[in-house]
């Protein structure tokens, strides 16, 4: 039943009064009729309430307890139910209050009695009653959108009351802690909230505590860890802030706290990154130093010496260039495999760069301990490396500082046993050498020379000087070898011994042999364009060159630059550069005659050839070596060996040269024993291309 002059079906919002007297309804329906107010729509029945309260716009609703369907406070509880959110204010007589205050202890906002009902009291109760729950809307609205923002920060949120109870965790605190919000609810935070010290594993200050003490808002102790309900730890940071009331008082504080264990690890990463070397995980040059400077503190307390050896793999560099860094690159990582089961956990290996490794031995109580340690490492690391399909061997020189007797700071120490690493190298390789102080001298000669050099062939300080090649039965010229010669702006004419050494260990003995190539064959090219008879000339290849990448493509490249037949050009290898990967130097030998090229051993007779693979290299010469040519005499060793090699030569189907030659006696003997070609002082010293082209055309 409506009442017919107020509220309709098609008003949206509206006022319920479930009333069954009429008469107190009407009196209700006027008190409340008033312009600009919402209207009211009256039923008899609490069921047709309960229908009314299903259709949207109810604002609130004014309910008498005794109907004709329902008595009671079972009446509130019905409409409370279907009414959900909607305000109700009971209507009672007065016998009835005890049980309109019930129904308000049970959620109703409010009662008015009957007998008490006018206009003006009616009307401010259900204004008062709108206006509270027009503001619990508001705050229920930004309450929701509150929660929703939490809920979406990255962050965990937790806060608790002044006493340190949890009160409220959004979702990714209850994730990080493991704890629901309801089941939280009231709990001390350290058992929600359970941090310890990272470092120490002890509880950490309780922030609520620190922040609600100090007023302000405070932050965890570093390298903080939140152990989760599950025993899950996480790498945390955050900030605590008090919580005040309106007259300042504390009322509680708000956690924030987000996981870093990502950010810790990525930072622990980096930070170990730049201190090891990528590829071994050994110390870098930095955290070596570091070490060394904390063993040279040790040491200075306790009276103890300390050994830095400083090792260099000898030829590793041939190794990169003809197999590739793939396979140096694991070369380098099984040596540093080698290297840490070679000492002591409390020593410290690092990798200077390169091919080059340090190694800082401490608590030493003589230097003796220091060579033991140096044979050990020879020992372990001369034995072959199985790579990939290569047995690589690799020699090592090793260069041995003492503190304090040859320096009391690491950079002294390094350097020092660097000197001595060079001094082990031009003392034949694979051994170990001690600093001593001559040797810096030395050092400098050779930091001087290897500055020079790179920059000797940017300014054209280079150049090839010619000797020429004799055939013993006629005199003539049948061929020329190119000699390289460093005339250096300060210093004058620079022997080969001096710097060529110093080129292969730097690496800069390819960009020069190149030169030395290339130059040769544009000055064979120039005598012949300048109509003199072709002869062949030849070119000392190091060991470097010949294991480089792509090295017969570069020697057949040169040769067409200077469109030279390539029957010209003679590449001449010594014994010990043939004989290492034999197998390897097969092909690459096979290749370049391919190419049309003339191949000879050079210094024959000083190393260790085997016949088997003599006969399988296409190799046109051999040159005896000048070391047993300057000691021919009837009665000599050298002399037998001298015959023999020329014999062996001849049966081989080979020609022989014999270099180095002086005298008329050594002439005579070569030439008795059947060799048939030579070059020497005897005959021509080294002479600049204008002087040989003379000498040639002058025989024409």
């Amino acid at each position: 039943m409506q009442d017919r002059g107020a509220a309709t079906d098609n008003i949206a919002e509206r006022l319920l009064l479930i009333e069954g007297n009429p008469v107190d309804a009407m009196k209700v329906i006027g008190a409340l009729t008033a312009e600009g107010r919402p209207p009211v729509e009256w039923v008899m029945c609490l069921s047709e309430g309960v229908q009314q309260l299903k259709r949207p716009g109810v604002l609130a609703v004014l309910l008498d307890l005794f109907l004709p369907d329902s008595e009671g406070i079972d009446t509130f509880e019905a409409a409370k139910t279907a009414a959900e959110n909607v305000p109700i204010l009971v209507v009672c007589g007065a016998s009835d209050e005890q049980v309109a205050r019930q129904a308000v202890e049970h959620g109703a906002d409010d009662f008015l009695l009957k007998d008490h009902l006018d206009n003006y009291s009616l009307t401010r109760a259900v204004k008062t009653m709108l206006d509270r729950r027009s503001k619990d809307d508001a705050l229920f609205v930004e309450k929701e959108r509150a929660e929703i923002t939490l809920n979406s920060i990255g962050d965990a949120v937790l806060s608790t009351d002044v006493a340190g109870r949890v009160i409220y965790m959004n979702t990714v605190a209850e994730v990080m802690t493991g704890w629901s919000r309801a089941e939280a609810a009231g709990r001390p935070l350290a058992e929600v909230f359970n941090i310890i010290d990272g470092t120490t594993r002890k509880l950490s200050p309780d922030p609520l505590a620190a922040a609600v003490r100090e007023n302000k808002t405070v932050s965890l102790t570093a390298n903080c860890i939140l152990i989760r309900r599950d025993g899950y730890e996480s790498a945390i940071e955050d900030s605590t802030a008090p919580i005040h009331d309106r007259a300042g008082r504390t009322t509680g504080a708000v956690i924030v706290f987000h996981d870093v264990s990502a950010a810790r690890q990525l930072s622990t990463q980096l930070s170990h990154l730049a201190k090891h070397d990528y590829l071994t995980d050994l110390p870098n040059r930095m955290l070596l130093s570091d070490r060394l400077e904390q063993a040279i503190s040790l040491a200075q307390r306790h009276g103890d010496r300390i050994a830095v050896l400083f090792l260099d793999l000898d030829h590793f560099k041939h190794i990169n260039d003809s197999l590739g860094h793939v396979i140096g690159d694991q070369l380098l990582q099984a040596v540093a495999v080698r290297l840490k089961r070679c000492v002591r956990r409390s020593d410290t290996i690092g990798r200077h760069g390169g091919d080059e490794f340090v190694l800082v031995l401490s608590g030493l109580d003589a230097p003796e301990r220091a060579a033991i340690s140096a044979a050990k490492l020879l020992a372990a690391l001369t034995i072959p490396y199985h790579i990939g399909l290569h047995d690589l061997h690799v020699p090592v020189s090793i260069g041995v500082s003492i503190y304090p007797d040859d320096g009391e700071d690491a950079a002294t120490l390094i350097n020092n046993a660097d000197t001595a690493m060079y001094h082990a190298k031009e003392n034949g390789r694979n051994n170990y050498q001690f600093f001593k102080r001559e040797m810096i001298v030395h050092a400098v000669e050779r930091q001087f020379i290897e500055g020079s050099l790179r920059v000797a062939l940017e300014r054209n300080e280079f150049a090839l000087h010619y000797q020429p090649k004799i055939e013993l039965g006629t005199g003539a010229i049948i061929g020329v070898e190119g000699l390289l010669r460093w005339r250096h702006p300060e210093r004058g004419l620079i022997p080969p011994s001096q710097f060529v050494p110093i080129a292969e260990d730097t690496g800069l003995i390819l960009s020069i042999g190149q030169w030395v190539l290339r130059e040769a064959c544009r000055q064979s090219r120039a005598w012949l364009d300048a109509g003199l008879p072709p002869v062949p000339i030849a070119v000392n290849i190091s060991a470097i060159e010949f294991r480089s990448l792509n090295f017969v493509e570069k020697v057949s490249g040169i040769l067409k630059e200077a469109s030279l037949d390539p029957q010209s050009l003679e590449l001449e290898l010594t014994e010990s550069v043939l004989m290492k990967h034999a197998e390897s130097t097969v092909s690459v030998l096979k290749a370049l005659k391919n190419i049309g090229v003339q191949l000879a051993v050079d210094d024959f007779g000083t190393g260790y050839s085997s016949l088997s693979y003599l006969r399988q290299f296409p190799i046109d010469s051999l040159k005896v070596d000048q070391s047993f040519v300057h000691e021919i005499s009837s009665k000599t060793e050298d002399s037998v060996i001298v015959s023999a090699v020329i014999s062996m030569g001849n049966s081989l189907n080979k020609r022989v040269i014999a270099e180095g030659v002086e005298t008329r006696e050594q002439l005579d003997f070569l030439t008795a024993a059947g060799c048939e070609e030579a070059q020497g002082y005897y005959f021509n010293r080294p002479m600049v291309a204008e002087q040989f082209a003379s000498l040639l055309e002058g025989t024409a």
